[in-house]
């Protein structure tokens, strides 16, 4: 098949290397021509492991290539997919500019059939406005075109997006026809071989499931935060409580660890999308009102406890941060709990000194050059003559450190640790002052 894919980030870049990746043949378009020289250059302006190599494969095949030709780009693929951004408005709701952008280019310069697939995540009716996008384009134009409009949620976890996209544990498709349909399944049948995995509903039905589906991860983010909360001031141990009721097979063990709060592009935009799609409709959404306020507060959990430890002032005090992504293998930073934690620190006098094995250079773009931030070159630089270290983004490399070195290199044996890493019998016995979120200490 030829797929044309509108938007070179997170997602449009994911789903144009993995739809080469199984011989299709990919255009991936962006108005954007320095991503798109980057792009031809063999860069990904993104962090996500196995990408780099999956693009720079199918370039070399031919198989995906990269433009700003937006004419050439609507020619060229019988499938449209829009994977343009869905940026947060003020009051919460998607900004669908690109989204109906992208529709109005395509209707001034289709001449044949166009499948036009919505890939960003957008709020339940988009299909609506992309189609009365693409009519008013054509009858500018004078033309009657057929074309279908699809919805094509994606459901990509930053860090495994290949591999959910792969590898996907289902495929939500939502069409008004037959033909749409067909050519949904004909596309994704290389990525279901040993069973089924698409699921075909109406339009507005799979434009809510992924709001849906991300509202309710972060609900259960949120339950077990403020359960943690209430553990601690209890006695007990939140972790011992997740054994207890992951076991059971209703709930289940995934996104039941407590931690300092959820952020990232996904989550904290679509949960208030939701909201914002609710109020519109005059449904109150209570559930989704307290996982936001939830988040919030726990992202202050940390700073808190060192308020509790050293006081308000923390002038000539310096900590070390362990992780600034919001979550392991990315560079996202976008509504990371480090950004709350680190700002909350400056605001009462402190210095940081940071390391994380991916968002350094995203770090640099957000905070610029300044006196009381330093970011170090490996996770044991970070600790030098730091009164504490504060563990923020779980990565695999802070597992199972040296405490040995570590004691020796901070000016105190104190952690607070964001994403309950260790066991707080073992640091003690290592001589640890050990601050982890609904532990039993």
């Amino acid at each position: 098949m030829k797929i044309t894919v509108i938007g070179t980030g997170y997602v449009g870049l994911v789903t144009g290397a993995c739809l080469a990746e199984v011989g299709n043949d990919v255009l991936c378009v962006d108005v954007d021509a320095r991503k798109i020289d980057v792009l031809k250059a063999g860069g990904i302006p993104i962090y996500e492991p196995g990408l780099e190599e999956m693009v720079k494969r199918n370039m070399a095949s031919g198989r995906l290539i990269f433009s700003t030709d937006i004419e050439a780009s609507v020619h060229f693929g019988e499938i449209q997919f829009i994977a343009v951004g869905t940026p947060p408005d003020e009051d919460g709701s998607a900004d669908l500019q690109y989204v109906v952008a992208a529709a109005r280019n395509i209707g001034r310069h289709m001449k044949a059939f166009k499948l036009v697939v919505d890939k960003s995540t957008v709020p339940v009716g988009t299909a609506d406005r992309v189609k009365a996008a693409m009519h008013e384009e054509l009858q500018a134009r004078g033309l009657n075109i057929e074309f279908g409009v699809a919805s094509n949620p994606e459901f990509l976890k930053e860090g495994a997006a290949v591999d959910d996209f792969m590898k996907p544990d289902r495929i939500v498709i939502g069409t008004d026809s037959d033909k749409a349909t067909q050519l949904l399944r004909s596309l994704y049948t290389p990525f279901q071989r040993n069973r089924d995995r698409l699921l075909v509903m109406d339009v507005r039905s799979a434009e809510l499931t992924k709001y849906a589906a991300n509202a309710m991860l972060a609900t259960r983010i949120s339950f077990m935060n403020e359960l943690a909360i209430l553990a601690e001031k209890l006695g007990a141990d939140i972790e011992q409580v997740r054994h207890g009721i992951g076991a059971d097979p209703r709930i289940g063990y995934h996104f039941l660890y407590a931690g300092c709060g959820y952020g990232g592009s996904c989550f904290p935009k679509d949960v208030q999308a939701l909201r914002r799609t609710a109020q519109e409709n005059n449904v109150p959404l209570h559930v989704l009102n307290a996982v936001e306020l939830a988040n919030e507060t726990q992202k202050s959990v940390l700073i808190n406890k060192i308020r509790a430890r050293f006081g308000s002032d923390l002038k000539n005090r310096h900590f070390a941060f362990w992780g600034l992504a919001f979550k392991p293998n990315t560079d996202d930073m976008r509504e990371a709990p480090s950004r709350t934690m680190i700002e909350a620190l400056w605001r009462m006098g402190a210095s940081v000194c940071a390391y994380d094995p991916a968002a350094m250079d995203e770090t640099r773009a957000i905070y610029g050059q300044r006196t009381d931030l330093m970011l170090a070159d490996s996770p044991m630089d970070a600790l030098q003559n730091a009164d504490a270290l504060l563990i923020v983004t779980e990565w695999k490399a802070f597992r199972s450190p040296n405490f040995e070195t570590m004691k020796s290199l901070l000016k105190a044996p104190i952690i607070f640790d964001g994403r309950n890493l260790y066991e707080p019998e073992a640091m003690r016995a290592h001589g640890f002052e050990y601050f982890p979120i609904g532990r039993r200490t």
